[in-house]
């Protein structure tokens, strides 16, 4: 068992105590956020930190066209 910590840059998004240690390269999913791995890199016998690059989240919402609406 290794416990497993997931970070984004600097900040620590997920801390996870598994069986197997993600690969460089795998995808992933945290918090809902689709990501993928960058590195791995062991600290301890058991402690391993992992950089996730995420994918950009777009807010941006469709502009309905309410020009077809009956008006009044």
């Amino acid at each position: 068992m290794f416990v497993v910590y997931f970070f984004d840059n600097k900040n620590l998004l997920l801390t996870q105590l598994l069986k197997h240690v993600p690969t460089v390269g795998e995808d992933l999913t945290i918090k809902g956020r689709k990501g993928k791995v960058s590195s791995v890199s062991s600290i301890d016998e058991r402690k391993i930190h992992v950089q996730v690059i995420l994918e950009n989240v777009n807010k941006n919402k469709l502009i309905v066209d309410n020009s077809k609406k009956k008006k009044r």
